[in-house]
C-alpha cells in the first residue's frame, strides 16, 4: 500500500473548511472513497459536500 495526500474542502455552517490528510490506499481511487468515508463520518457530512481538489502520492 502506498501513502497519498489529498486535500480539498468541505461545506460546513460558516462556509468551506480546508482539509489535508494523509490515507493508506492501493490507489488514488482507493484514496477519495477513504477520505469520503472519514470527513464525512466525522463532520456529518454527505458525498455531495465534499470537494476533493488534489491527491498526491506522499
Amino acid at each position: 500500500m502506498s501513502t497519498y495526500t489529498v486535500s480539498g474542502r468541505f461545506q460546513s455552517r460558516d462556509g468551506f473548511q480546508p482539509f489535508s490528510k494523509d490515507v493508506e490506499a492501493e490507489n488514488e481511487d482507493l484514496a477519495r472513497e477513504r477520505i469520503y468515508t472519514q470527513v464525512g463520518s466525522q463532520h456529518n457530512r454527505k458525498r455531495t459536500q465534499i470537494e476533493i481538489e488534489e491527491v498526491s502520492a506522499a
